[in-house]
């Protein structure tokens, strides 16, 4: 289990402050170490090991491998091992060592626990181009810093691709995701049942990645500079991206609409799904500015039947929204966290 850096950490605040201990059991937990726990546990200290956990919960997923051995060495010895989030403090004593592993550490043959040194113990895959290993080495980075370790995967795609864009960690405060909406996406494009991304700026458009358009026989389409947009903007009084999602709406009432710029044309959208002229397989909501940006997001909550990834506040942009899309059209390199197939 000590295959990588380690620390070892004493519970006993006899000698030691307890605030100067947290500190270090902050640290420790924060920077990934492998941490071993000395003197758990006892009569009259019997709280610190749950708090240690507590701390551990809110930087390290709960699939983490710990090990705890009583007796060690001992003809009593007992070996344990669980996860963070099964770990039961009060099977701890004073006879215990406990050892949490780092976030690569894994569960081997249920009985042992396995933390390869280094962190990609992988074989590294000839088939992966340079731009698309450094995309998965910051993805790794990204995870290993993010506060939330334990939010769903699907979200976590999509939360992962905004802060490579943006480098911005108040993503984790700011994205918000229905349940499930990057999979219900990502399934309707893989069946076929969605062929076309409507976006409102050509920016947006030029962010979604050609091979997973071309490789899921998708099309992208902004109306912007329809030789028919002026002058509907014109005779209806209304900004040039209101009068491309109109007319957009038209031709494709069922497409995924994603924007990334202008809340006028969201704001459109949303008129046009109440008035049932629109029924979009989806929305990316990810406009950006000061004037009608929150409001034209706080729009789109209601429609519940539509699945929606929203960049919450003023904060948005083109590259965000496209970014996000291309996390639906590859949701299914998630799991295995292994994104930039396209790049």
């Amino acid at each position: 289990p000590i295959g990588h850096d380690f620390c070892i950490i004493s519970l006993s605040d006899l000698m030691t402050p307890w605030d100067r201990i947290e500190k270090r059991i902050i640290a420790a937990a924060s920077a990934d170490f492998v941490t071993a726990i000395y003197n758990p546990r006892s009569n009259g200290r019997y709280w610190q090991i749950n708090r240690l956990i507590e701390l551990f919960r809110k930087e390290r997923s709960l699939e983490t491998p710990i090990g705890y051995i009583r007796q060690a060495g001992r003809d009593e010895q007992q070996i344990n091992v669980t996860t963070l989030g099964e770990f039961d403090p009060q099977e701890i004593d004073m006879f215990t060592i406990v050892i949490i592993g780092n976030s690569q550490s894994y569960i081997f043959d249920e009985n042992h626990i396995v933390t390869p040194r280094g962190y990609y113990r992988e074989e590294k895959n000839e088939d992966v181009g340079i731009g698309q290993d450094i995309m998965i080495r910051s993805f790794r980075t990204i995870e290993g810093e993010l506060k939330n370790k334990n939010i769903s995967l699907d979200k976590k795609w999509a939360l992962l691709h905004a802060i490579h864009t943006t480098a911005d960690f108040d993503m984790e405060n700011i994205l918000y995701t229905d349940e499930r909406a990057v999979e219900k996406l990502h399934s309707e494009f893989v069946n076929g049942n969605v062929k076309t991304i409507i976006t409102d700026v050509t920016m947006v458009a030029s962010g979604i990645r050609r091979g997973a358009l071309e490789r899921l026989s998708i099309d992208v389409k902004c109306y912007l500079h329809d030789e028919r947009v002026a002058e509907l903007a014109k005779l209806k009084g209304i900004t040039r991206t209101q009068a491309g999602i109109r007319l957009a709406v038209e031709e494709y009432p069922n497409a995924l609409f994603v924007f990334g710029n202008a809340p006028t044309a969201l704001m459109e959208l949303c008129e046009l799904i109440r008035k049932d002229k629109a029924k979009p397989a989806g929305i990316v909501a990810a406009p950006v500015g000061f004037v009608n940006v929150c409001e034209s997001k706080h729009m789109v909550k209601p429609f519940t039947d539509v699945p929606k990834i929203i960049i919450e506040g003023r904060k948005g942009g083109s590259n965000l929204a496209a970014t996000l899309v291309n996390a639906i059209l590859t949701f299914d390199d998630a799991e295995q966290l292994k994104p930039g197939r396209d790049v």
